[in-house]
């Protein structure tokens, strides 16, 4: 196999739908989405300060029994931590 034989079959990642866009402005709009998508792989994820985590403010699990009531008073490790 040789020359244009041994092509592969093209996929089509974009489609324009609608209108006629010039060579510049499809140029223009493919370096654009390349841009987005290299700058999206190259941010690590946002970590969240525990300090910051509104889940903190919320009330945690409560369980009916002795002492119950002392023990809402009591501060706590996060949301839901039951102690």
């Amino acid at each position: 196999m040789s020359g244009s034989d041994a092509r592969a079959p093209q996929v089509h990642m974009l489609r324009i739908v609608r209108g006629e866009p010039s060579d510049e402005d499809l140029a223009a709009l493919i370096a654009a989405l390349a841009a987005l998508a290299n700058a999206a792989a190259a941010e690590p994820p946002a970590q969240r300060s525990a300090w910051a985590d509104p889940t903190y403010q919320l009330r945690p699990f409560l369980h009916p029994g002795p002492d119950a009531w002392r023990n809402s008073a009591l501060p706590h490790s996060g949301a839901g931590s039951g102690h």
